[in-house]
């Protein structure tokens, strides 16, 4: 096998490895590899039906990586929902991801009944993206429970929304947000939020309620 076969061999093994990708956007930027690397292979040994499929192919990946960077800080591609920490179909979506929520939040335990807890659901479109769950501790801490984003879009990290949007949080009250403990791979430090004795914590800004008079 010369190095010719390789370079064809490598490139049709990144396009299946690329289709068992859960992550959109992993997805899209290895299939885009196998793509180019069989469009140089097929070029080589003037095979130009499959060199005009890669093109195509690579063509429609770049397309939907540009969609998927562009909008990923986009509000207007996600909206955050509140729900009530005991409504139903928030119950249903972490049934659902239990397995998954587990993995990458090991100290997570669903507590519905949690006094002053909310509940905010990360939705595209009508799929929902992400889960971000919070109960208020003393002196004004919003201690934040559970963060998850689902497969699909957690190279998108949408779970922002929530913490960009601030008054979400500071018109009940609060003035910092503290990250859940444990969770598996962490972005907060990408959202302004400081380390802090193994966890992250975001400052609110001050609002004319909470200002003295």
């Amino acid at each position: 096998m010369n190095w010719l076969e390789i370079l064809g061999w490598v490139g049709s093994a990144l396009l299946v490895w690329s289709l068992l990708q859960t992550r959109l956007l992993r997805l899209r930027a290895i299939n885009l590899i196998g793509c180019l690397i069989l469009i140089g292979y097929n070029a080589a040994v003037e095979v130009w039906p499959m060199v005009g499929l890669n093109v195509v192919l690579a063509v429609i990946n770049l397309w939907y990586l540009r969609t998927l960077l562009a909008t990923r800080h986009d509000e207007a591609t996600y909206q955050v929902v509140e729900v009530g920490v005991d409504d139903a179909f928030l119950a249903h979506t972490l049934r659902v991801h239990a397995a998954d929520i587990a993995r990458f939040n090991p100290g997570f335990r669903p507590t519905p009944d949690r006094d002053g807890g909310s509940a905010f659901l990360v939705v595209r479109a009508d799929e929902v993206v992400g889960v971000v769950l919070a109960h208020a501790e003393p002196d004004g801490v919003a201690q934040i429970d559970l963060d998850y984003v689902t497969a699909r879009y957690r190279d998108l990290t949408p779970g922002e929304f929530v913490y960009r949007r601030s008054s979400l949080f500071t018109d009940r009250g609060f003035h910092r947000v503290v990250s859940p403990p444990g969770m598996v791979a962490p972005y907060y430090s990408r959202l302004g939020f400081r380390p802090h004795e193994g966890r992250y914590v975001l400052d609110l800004p001050v609002t004319r309620a909470d200002e003295p008079a």
